[in-house]
């Protein structure tokens, strides 16, 4: 069989799930052959240091060098990204050529049916400082303790008993099949990450014949929505340090956007909603340094980078 293009991706089961999602999107757009599409796993920084958090150890990078370093050299054509994962600066030399339609962006809260019935004092696992912070400012009584790990693996330690209860994302329970596992938590009561529920496909930017090829499953709702969420992260200068929330949504020829950002004991939060025009990238960035000038020292420091 010929293969027509290969995906670098990680090797965990979600990042494989979310390959063949787009390998399997690229075959039927372009009427391949299944399977034409070849799938390369590659080991990162994130995967091997599961002991500390990733804000310790090198922040979102530690999950995109290795993959940008094969994709540079040729030795795959794209590589497959959960977005909220991509560091919100990425190399002129690579360009997100297009994203699937996005999944479910809400938390699920696995251990509990909801935030309000946690136990007095639950100890909740999370690596996350925006789930930290989100579910101390809604319960301060909670203790969040750092885990990592793939899916199974954390669910493993809250069924061994080392925590009460945990957060995962929604999209990444369906895609691994697991729809029933969890309580969605409304975006009301807790925004997700910027990019959350997106897949997607980076190429090189000199390389305009997969570029071309790949646009062909770009879902341009999502990729606005997207681009508008890692737009006001990027004014932030936000790090894997730094507690922030955003969603946009399109509506018609708009996006509705939300965006918060919060000391680490969420005790302090700035919180916004805006309308501006899809493609308007400026108008993201304008809100999220509006935000951080407007927020006390106990923001403020958490987005030293910006």
């Amino acid at each position: 069989m010929t293969k027509t293009l290969t995906i670098g991706t990680r090797g965990s089961p979600l990042a494989l799930a979310q390959a063949r999602m787009v390998a399997a999107a690229l075959e039927e757009a372009h009427g391949w052959e299944a399977g034409s599409v070849g799938i390369v796993p590659v080991k990162t920084s994130g995967d091997r240091i599961q002991d500390r958090p990733l804000a310790e150890v090198g922040g979102k990078a530690l999950w995109t060098k290795e993959l940008d370093v094969a994709l540079l050299a040729g030795e795959t054509d794209c590589s497959v990204h959960s977005m909220k994962d991509v560091e919100s600066e990425r190399p002129a030399s690579l360009m997100i050529a297009a994203m699937l339609p996005r999944a479910d962006v809400r938390d699920r809260l696995i251990g509990s049916e909801s935030i309000a019935r946690l136990p007095q004092g639950a100890v909740v696992g999370t690596s996350s400082p925006r789930r930290a912070a989100q579910l101390k400012r809604l319960r301060p009584d909670l203790v969040t303790v750092s885990i990592r790990g793939n899916v199974d693996t954390r669910l493993s330690k809250l069924q061994g008993g080392e925590v009460d209860a945990t957060l995962l994302a929604a999209a990444g329970l369906d895609r691994l099949d697991r729809p029933d596992t969890g309580h969605p938590i409304d975006t009301a009561e807790m925004l997700p990450a910027p990019a959350q529920g997106a897949i997607g496909i980076e190429c090189r930017s000199d390389d305009a014949m997969t570029a071309a090829l790949i646009a062909a499953i770009d879902d341009p709702a999502t990729h606005s929505a997207v681009l508008a969420e890692r737009a006001f992260t990027r004014a932030l200068g936000g790090t894997c340090h730094s507690p922030v929330g955003a969603l946009a949504r399109v509506e018609s020829s708009e996006i509705l956007f939300a965006g918060e950002i919060l000391s680490a004991d969420g005790r302090d939060r700035i919180a916004e909603q805006a309308r501006f025009p899809v493609g308007d990238l400026d108008a993201p960035a304008a809100l999220g340094r509006r935000m951080i000038a407007d927020a006390p020292a106990s923001i403020r420091i958490l987005f030293e980078g910006r």
